[in-house]
């Protein structure tokens, strides 16, 4: 960029302070104009190379105020050069960490590089960042300290394969601080689910059943009080499986696809657990059990109900739970679920009181706990 083309878009005293002038203040004032200038004003090839000796000069400023006005202005910009993106992220601390944790001109090489320097809080920006790549998180698992590996675990951009959940859980499986934050990420492979359960403690152990899917035998077991300290409730668990089939399947193999859990599970709104149960235990492909509930009308459900060996006493209830099903236009989302749920579980309550104590006592702790209190407005109302 030439004096003449700096002039013509920056005022003289801009180009004066940052030249010039000796206070870090005003020098700092002049670099955070150019910058942001730099970065969303169209530049040609020529004004452009100008420009990047003009953001070397601030880079080797001796002043921190004028290098740190450079680093936050072009922290996320795809214009800051790499050879200076580089120099900042090796700068002092106030410095480099926006950079570090925000330019996109920072390549794995270089990420993987500064956490390799060992410094924590460097590390922790690198697993800020807003996407961090499998072979980033990798390094980070396995060489990271222990707030960077947490950091990782807390940020559901960071690219966790099954090997950085193995390294991460040798290393540091033992703190709290890891577990929790990998039971709180959106999802987790079913195997680390199952390594999670041998470490936590009973608070978190309940929170890891509740929000992910763990495999289909150690659920079992759990519920059965394998663990003494925590059993889980089945139906949940239905309603995470990925692989229905294989779910009820184990549930079926260990005696516990039971009419009980089925008809918790269709109160609960899991439908496609009902649907598979019914297959399972019937021994008809799922996808001929489905239009049998579903499309073929009363006869048909009546059909597989019965196939399945589900006692009579209870084909009312689930005859009355597909009803509802599709009178709602149903769909099995979380807000929806609910909706449907408290509908099905109060019509149950009502209608048949000759269920089981064990199943009233279950439905009604299911029903307090889908009932808010109303807002304000409704109450007003």
């Amino acid at each position: 960029m030439t004096v003449r083309t700096m002039r013509s878009r920056l005022t003289k005293d801009d180009i004066r302070r940052l030249v010039k002038s000796t206070k870090d203040e005003d020098r700092a004032t002049a670099a955070h104009k150019i910058c942001r200038m730099i970065d969303r004003t169209p530049l040609s090839r020529e004004e452009r190379q100008s420009a990047e000796e003009i953001m070397k000069i601030m880079a080797n400023d001796a002043a921190d105020l004028v290098r740190r006005a450079l680093a936050v202005t072009l922290k996320n910009s795809p214009h800051l050069p790499h050879d200076i993106a580089k120099k900042l992220a090796s700068d002092i601390e106030s410095i480099a960490i926006p950079v570090i944790t925000a330019s996109p001109v920072l390549d794995d090489d270089d990420l993987i590089e500064i956490i390799r320097s060992g410094a924590a809080v460097r590390q922790v920006a690198v697993a800020s960042r807003k996407t961090v790549s499998a072979r980033v998180v990798n390094v980070i698992a396995s060489e990271a300290r222990e707030p960077a590996v947490v950091a990782a675990a807390r940020n559901e951009a960071a690219d966790f394969d099954e090997g950085a959940y193995n390294a991460a859980l040798k290393r540091f499986g033992e703190s709290a601080k890891l577990t929790n934050s990998l039971i709180d990420r959106k999802t987790l492979p079913v195997n680390v689910t199952e390594k999670l359960v041998s470490l936590i403690t009973d608070e978190a152990l309940g929170r890891l059943i509740k929000k992910h899917e763990l495999p289909p035998q150690l659920a079992v077991e759990l519920a059965e009080g394998a663990r003494e300290r925590a059993t889980i409730d089945l139906v949940d668990q239905a309603g995470q499986a990925v692989d229905m089939r294989r779910f009820v399947q184990q549930l079926h193999l260990n005696g516990r696809l039971s009419p009980s859990i089925i008809l918790r599970g269709l109160c609960m709104g899991h439908m496609r657990f009902v649907e598979w149960a019914i297959a399972e235990l019937a021994a008809v492909p799922h996808s001929r059990t489905w239009l049998m509930v579903h499309d073929a009308g009363p006869l048909g459900l009546r059909a597989i109900y019965e196939r399945a060996g589900l006692p009579q006493r209870l084909y009312s209830a689930f005859r009355m739970g597909i009803t509802l099903y599709h009178e709602m236009d149903y769909n099995e989302e979380a807000d929806d679920r609910e909706r449907f749920s408290q509908h099905m579980i109060e019509r149950v309550l009502t209608k048949f009181q000759g269920l089981p104590q064990e199943e009233l006592d279950y439905l009604l702790d299911k029903l307090n706990a889908l009932s808010a209190p109303p807002h304000k407005s409704q109450r007003a109302a």
